[in-house]
């Protein structure tokens, strides 16, 4: 399974990418916000997307936004902060496959991956 971690917290991406290992999950791409993960998606095919909401360039919204125009059915996991039931509503509009709030535990995480593959 291939991965993109998007997430403009260098930090935050270590630590997703850390609990994606303890899982076995260890084919994984890094973007720093919806730009470059948009024209990382274009480059590369991935089984999954994590990613933030709250980026510069390009939210994580929008990057769901433009990932599902393009015709992609891409798995797509928002892992933010933002939990307001508005918020979450958005976001499956927007075309989400599932939503984690921060702080999260690696439990957590495996527990949403494994609706989308064998983890």
């Amino acid at each position: 399974m291939k991965v993109l971690v998007v997430d403009d917290s260098a930090t935050m991406r270590k630590i997703i990418i850390r609990a994606l290992t303890a899982i076995g999950i260890n084919d994984t791409a890094q973007a720093g916000d919806g730009v470059e993960a948009l024209q990382l998606f274009q480059q590369d095919s991935f089984d999954l997307v994590l990613t933030d909401w709250n980026m510069p360039n390009k939210t994580g919204i929008e990057l769901v936004r433009d990932i599902r125009a393009a015709g992609s059915a891409t798995p797509v996991v928002m892992i933010t902060t933002e939990a307001e039931k508005a918020r979450v509503l958005e976001a499956i509009q927007a075309g989400i496959s599932d939503y984690l709030v921060k702080p999260f535990t690696p439990d957590a995480l495996q527990q949403k991956l494994e609706k989308f593959a064998a983890v």
